[in-house]
């Protein structure tokens, strides 16, 4: 990486970590594809978040979501472009490292918006986390002790998602864990990490035994959440709202107003304000999603997303509240 994008890289940080250490009351949106499957269509689409960006740059931060690997509950399906970097091709997971390295590249060169991606292989950290502002913990990842004690070692945020079950303690203890220092086992390295002060929660939502999706974005739910936050001591509490996954049973239509649900409690409750800084949000050029055969640019091809216009609209419809 260039030294120019170096820097970007790390003013790009700075704003981050200030909303993190209340120096800021910016609102984040980590928003983007549900999974990045064409280089030219995600680099498209942050293109337009860029100009998005300029309009409300003095009361909100977007985070694009690049995220180049994908969890299956199976274990089948398209892995995410590391894997497949070509989605109707087989797998080649050396061109897909090349792949995914270069587009996270390009989208910084021309947009100037450093990216999101989610942590699912913590072996595969490296490839990665010197072009990343914010890393995902997934629901699936958030109890393995290996994310945790990676996560200790990266100086910009990870959220840990609460996982599938809901169990919030889990979540919080990943929180706890990764924000304390630890000596580990790391790519066949000891490693020594001091801690991760900016490791903080995203409300995902849950399933229950029956496959039955529960919300955990309402007022009494965010309350809880909080509460718990405060009595734990944590450092730099913050609560991020995952808009869709179970939270809107993928009616991914229903994302802008869960948004607006959630700054509604925001305004009622002064903790709520201070701790809830902002939401996860899936977004691509067009909503929806598709089959891999359909090929249709823009389209999700993992789970379904806002399309463009539904997407700028939320987002200035949230600048006009933060």
């Amino acid at each position: 990486m260039t030294d120019q994008l170096t820097q970007i890289k790390d003013e790009r940080d700075q704003l981050i970590r200030d909303i993190f250490e209340r120096k800021s009351d910016k609102f984040m949106l980590i928003i983007g594809p549900c999974s990045a499957d064409n280089e030219d269509a995600v680099c498209e689409y942050i293109s337009r978040l860029a100009v998005l960006q300029e309009k409300v740059k003095d009361r909100i931060v977007l985070i694009p979501r690049i995220y180049t690997n994908k969890p299956r509950t199976t274990g089948t399906g398209y892995k995410g472009m590391m894997h497949q970097p070509d989605p109707h091709k087989k797998p080649n997971i050396a061109a897909g490292i090349k792949a995914i390295r270069k587009m996270h590249i390009r989208a910084l060169s021309e947009t100037g918006l450093t990216a999101a991606d989610e942590m699912l292989y913590p072996g595969n950290a490296p490839y990665l986390e010197d072009l990343l502002s914010y890393i995902a913990v997934g629901a699936r990842s958030v109890e393995n002790q290996q994310h945790r004690l990676t996560a200790s070692g990266f100086d910009v945020p990870v959220g840990m998602k609460n996982p599938t079950s809901g169990d919030l303690p889990v979540m919080f203890n990943a929180i706890y864990a990764a924000q304390h220092t630890h000596i580990f086992v790391h790519n066949r390295w000891e490693v020594k990490t001091t801690g991760n002060p900016y490791t903080h929660s995203i409300l995902r939502g849950s399933v229950d035994s029956y496959g039955n999706c529960i919300s955990n974005y309402h007022y009494e739910d965010l309350m809880r959440t909080a509460s718990e936050y405060k009595e734990r001591g944590l450092k730099n509490p913050v609560i991020i709202v995952d808009t869709n996954h179970a939270n809107s049973n993928k009616q991914f239509l229903q994302q802008p107003r869960i948004a607006m649900e959630v700054m509604q409690s925001r305004s009622n409750d002064s903790l709520l304000k201070d701790y809830i800084r902002g939401f996860m949000i899936e977004s691509y050029l067009e909503e929806g999603t598709q089959k891999i055969d359909k090929n249709i640019y823009g389209k999700s091809i993992t789970d379904p997303c806002l399309g463009w216009n539904d997407t700028e609209k939320c987002v200035l419809n949230l600048a006009d509240i933060v």
